[in-house]
């Protein structure tokens, strides 16, 4: 039997029985803590914690479900592969590495999960083993490694309570000084993980790996790891750690929303999108809003890896190439994955009774009814617009128009195992949202607004809209507005240079002092006088003893003699 069929068939059959599962903890309001002693050393114990409640058995079933729909399109995305075992393989290992954070109630077994994606994610990152992807696989392993030992301080600070299993001190903690600091710590790591302002630019980098791979990344497992460890902690967060991740969280949104509208790489375009998601979960968090966030975060899994799947799809069958400027009239030639493509956009924008709808409507409406400034309400509602935009400007880009590509080639709709792969996420992207908002909250939010605050979001969605068509729009002698101010869409597109300051901004100084120091210490005046002179006379004062110690009979002789007329006299 093949490999992808058979992790297939076992991450379905898990997925189904832990969604039931979920739903039965969900309704008896149960949870589950799983107790197994590994070691006991001088009558200390040391033991692995599991915790199954509703939210963790809902993500898993939700990350399984995912992977499994992404190893089926893997199956044909990766044909005549050498080695599609092994990627195969890392892909469950990933899967594994996630499932282990998220039933984990335990700091240190966390970290087990944590560095597990950190590894696996940078073997798949580089699995196309050319220079562009070293650099992004090296610049994804490198800034998570700040979110790992992020963590393990916050291990070291918990030996100042009983145990690892930081679920029982949460709530009991709040204001506790020990508490704030794992709780800064944590924030830090969370804010690497899900790629927040300063450590952005690894995400768009991370699209050097296969598109399967980024399904899978983008949706449910490694970027999103650093929010769900958040709403885990989200009792202990003081409210001054709260209101700067809602800062930083507005701005991540904001600047990827921006950068997206002047990115022309397709799979970029969706990366940016994700980044945009994430700050909107992380807002609605550090707004208190953890349910919210949990509830956005399973809707935004479907349709971006479903986004990202169309747009493999897309890339697979116009010979590897990603530049939307190129393509144009797919719809023409794939209408079934435009049609994916279209919904799962839609979703996204949060038009009203597709599953993002659902969370992202509900998010801007909570959102509205807090008690916040100016700079956050417009921002929230920029943001929005801009997620429309760019979706729209995306459309009008691949969708319509004429095709920019080889006139010669022959597109079509391509295999028939990977549209069945994303006909499988389709019918959840319409109407999970719907069956999560019922299943989620157990009281109704009850939300009392103006009417123009309460058509503020649609406002944003249409605005959005037309300003992504007019953007994105030639005019007759192939101009527009991007490429005549191309500086500044160079600026926004390069997510305000981000990726620059996180690379040679890092690394200028040290291999310019580097440089300095060979050049004055290694190779300078300190090596003539200090190290080869001490060399040069040592080998002289040696030479001399050498002669000392050839002749040492005679020596002795002579020195005796002295010594007998040193007596005499």
């Amino acid at each position: 039997m093949n490999i992808c069929l058979c992790y297939f068939i076992g991450f379905l059959s898990v997925s189904l029985i832990m969604f039931v599962s979920s739903i039965w903890l969900m309704i008896n309001d149960l949870t589950y803590f799983f107790e197994y002693e590994v070691l006991l050393i001088n009558s200390s114990p040391i033991s692995m914690t599991i915790l199954l409640d509703w939210m963790s058995l809902l993500f898993m079933s939700f990350v399984l479900f995912i992977s499994s729909m992404v190893i089926f399109y893997s199956d044909e995305y990766m044909y005549g592969d050498l080695s599609l075992n092994r990627f195969i393989l890392l892909v469950v290992m990933f899967v594994l590495s996630m499932m282990l954070l998220i039933i984990s109630p335990n700091l240190v077994s966390i970290l087990l999960g944590w560095d597990g994606l950190g590894l696996v994610s940078y073997c798949l990152v580089i699995y196309y083993q050319n220079t562009k992807s070293f650099n992004a696989g090296m610049i994804t392993a490198l800034t998570n490694r700040i979110g790992d030992v992020a963590l393990l301080m916050a291990i070291a600070w918990m030996l100042n309570y009983g145990s690892w299993n930081y679920i029982f001190y949460l709530e009991e903690l709040k204001g506790d000084f020990y508490m704030i600091i794992i709780s800064f710590l944590v924030v830090l790591a969370a804010m690497t993980k899900s790629a927040q302002i300063p450590f952005s630019s690894w995400l768009p980098a991370a699209m050097a790996a296969p598109t399967p791979v980024s399904s899978l990344v983008h949706s449910s497992t490694l970027v999103t790891a650093g929010v769900y460890l958040l709403i885990r902690f989200n009792y202990s967060l003081s409210d001054e750690l709260m209101m700067l991740l809602l800062f930083i969280s507005s701005m991540t949104m904001f600047m990827s929303g921006l950068g997206a509208n002047f990115e022309y790489d397709l799979k970029k375009i969706i990366a940016l999108s994700t980044l945009s998601q994430l700050g909107l979960m992380m807002m609605i968090l550090s707004l208190g809003g953890y349910k919210l966030a949990f509830f956005h975060l399973l809707t935004h899994a479907l349709f971006k890896a479903l986004l990202f799947m169309c747009a493999g799809n897309i890339i697979h069958n116009m010979l590897n190439c990603q530049d939307i400027r190129f393509m144009g009239s797919l719809v023409s030639s794939m209408p079934l994955t435009c049609v994916f493509m279209n919904i799962c956009n839609l979703s996204l924008c949060g038009i009203p009774f597709l599953s993002g709808f659902y969370s992202k409507d509900l998010i801007a409406e909570v959102m509205s009814m807090d008690y916040l400034n100016l700079y956050i309400y417009m921002i929230f509602y920029v943001s929005v617009g801009l997620t429309v935009s760019y979706s729209f400007r995306l459309v009008y880009y691949v969708f319509v128009g004429n095709l920019n590509f080889l006139p010669l080639v022959n597109l079509s709709e391509g295999s028939f195992k990977m549209l069945r792969s994303m006909s499988g996420l389709i019918v959840l992207v319409v109407v999970m949202g719907s069956v999560l908002s019922w299943l989620i909250f157990d009281s109704l939010y009850v939300i009392v607004l103006p009417f123009f605050m309460k058509v503020a979001t649609l406002l944003a969605i249409s605005l959005g809209m037309v300003i992504g068509y007019s953007m994105a729009k030639f005019s007759i002698e192939l101009n527009n507005w991007s490429l005549n101010n191309i500086n500044i869409s160079m600026y926004l597109a390069g997510m305000w240079n981000m990726p620059i300051l996180s690379t040679f901004g890092v690394n200028f100084y040290p291999v310019m002092l580097g440089n300095l120091y060979l050049k004055s210490l290694d190779q300078g005046w300190t090596e003539f006088y200090g190290s080869q002179n001490i060399y040069k006379q040592l080998m002289k004062n040696s030479s001399l003893m050498q002669i000392v110690l050839g002749n040492n009979i005679k020596l002795f002789f002579m020195l005796f003699i002295m010594l007998i007329v040193f007596i005499l006299i």
